[in-house]
């Protein structure tokens, strides 16, 4: 009887370990992703790229105003073209984006990263890599697209690949903005001959 009652025990801490073994992660990956996951604020994210892409629509329907509105007073913006890296502000930043309203006709944004198959993402945050620096936290938007337009004077078709650094302020409003493209690629071609 004891020998029985022995082995009883034995076998129920032996299922009793396995069913523990069974409910959690079963590798040291699967651990380091369930907790990453729960420190995600994918809601901030999300908000965070509605309101870029709200600004992009903006800059399509050509509303200033409605633009305007989005931005910190504080904003401080980096322009595509060198200028010994110098941060400007809120007015000069519109009145580059008046430029482009003044100068471009039927403005639209595909947001994405093109690959030979498809356009893919368009909105990234947070990092692994490199460790010193690695980050759950949406503070800092990657933006991808490519926007087109018509050049106003010649009517030539337009376009250039978009990269894009966004932040926000605690109010919700872009606090910096430092953009990356070629500033070539919106000058219209030479009519040949």
């Amino acid at each position: 009887m004891k020998k029985t009652v022995l082995q009883s025990l034995m076998v129920i801490a032996l299922l009793a370990m396995i069913s523990c073994k069974q409910a959690t992660p079963s590798t040291e990956a699967e651990t380091m992703e369930s907790n990453e996951e729960s420190a995600l604020d994918y809601a901030d994210f999300d908000k965070k790229v509605e309101t870029i892409r709200a600004f992009f629509q903006a800059h399509c329907d050509e509303n200033l105003e409605a633009q305007s509105a989005m931005l910190a007073d504080s904003l401080v913006w980096s322009p595509p073209s060198y200028n010994g890296n110098k941060w400007l502000g809120k007015e000069e930043f519109l009145a580059a984006i008046k430029g482009y309203h003044d100068g471009f006709d039927n403005i639209k944004y595909q947001e994405g990263v093109v690959t030979a198959d498809s356009i893919v993402g368009g909105f990234y945050s947070g990092s692994h890599y490199p460790k010193e620096t690695a980050t759950k936290n949406p503070n800092v938007i990657r933006v991808y697209g490519t926007w087109t337009g018509t050049h106003a004077e010649s009517g030539q078709e337009v376009g250039v690949k978009f990269f894009n650094l966004t932040t926000f302020n605690e109010d919700g409003k872009i606090a910096t903005m430092s953009d990356y493209f070629d500033l070539g690629s919106l000058v219209p071609k030479e009519a040949e001959d």
